[in-house]
């Protein structure tokens, strides 16, 4: 077996449950100290025996899907969609949930069975699992805020700054047609600019967490820059780690756009 190659490789052997009886706020928070040298995976108290603290090797994308799905299916068993529905303003079809995700319909069953004319990942899978399972459907408060600010984004904040903003900075860099094919393809929408930025465009992943692209061009001498930010309320409506699967997989999917049209 291999060691953990990243943060992400430590979070997938914890529980996610966020319990905080190892003194951080979130699994992630404490993947990122284990990752980073600061504490030790044994220190997990919902791991037991020397086979939870073994590193596992990089799982194949099938076995990561077919492990997103499974997760899915459990989350939904027995659940009251049409409840989910009313209190994520989302829609009951049919036996159906259904979101509305990246701007398109998006619908599940309690059988975890997904319903959707866009492309399935595992990245989607986890936020929808969260959202649906723990989303306390609040309204957003319209404030946007980093990822260091909402709870337990602090000692995330680095590794989301190198995994998730600084690549998004990149793609944007090498495609400038980036933000007007995001305004066509997934409904995005262009508002006010934020921080100072010179572009400023909101997307909605899941209904009740926006998330709003801020990018800077270069200038000067100056570099250019892309921030992700995200409602104060987002939260209660997903958890920290599911905002970070959310970015990441975001970030991942634009990727996969530019190098379509041609961007390296």
């Amino acid at each position: 077996m291999s060691h953990p190659r990243s943060t992400v490789d430590i979070l997938k052997m914890l529980d996610r449950s966020n319990c905080g009886k190892c003194g951080e706020a979130t699994c992630m928070a404490f993947a990122a100290k284990v990752f980073s040298g600061q504490r030790e995976l044994s220190e997990c108290p919902g791991l037991a025996g020397e086979g939870a603290v073994a590193a596992p090797g990089r799982k194949s994308p099938a076995r990561e899907m077919e492990e997103s799905v499974a997760a899915l299916k459990a989350a939904l068993a027995g659940a009251d969609l049409a409840e989910a529905a009313q209190r994520l303003s989302a829609r009951h079809e049919a036996g159906r949930l259904v979101l509305s995700v990246m701007g398109k319909d998006f619908a599940v069953d309690r059988e975890g069975r997904v319903f959707t004319d866009i492309h399935v990942n595992p990245w989607i899978l986890f936020p929808v699992k969260e959202y649906v399972t723990r989303g306390q459907g609040l309204p957003l408060a319209g404030k946007w805020v980093g990822y260091r600010e909402l709870p337990g984004g602090a000692a995330g904040h680095g590794l989301f700054v190198q995994r998730v903003e600084k690549p998004l900075r990149g793609i944007a860099d090498q495609y400038p047609d980036l933000f007007r094919d995001l305004l066509e393809l997934f409904s995005a929408r262009q508002v006010e600019n934020q921080l100072g930025s010179d572009l400023s465009i909101v997307l909605h992943p899941l209904p009740l967490v926006p998330v709003l692209i801020a990018w800077w061009r270069p200038e000067d001498g100056i570099e250019s820059d892309a921030k992700l930010l995200f409602d104060e309320t987002a939260s209660r409506n997903l958890s920290t780690d599911g905002i970070y699967a959310l970015g990441a997989g975001l970030v991942q999917m634009f990727g996969k756009i530019a190098a379509k049209h041609g961007v390296r």
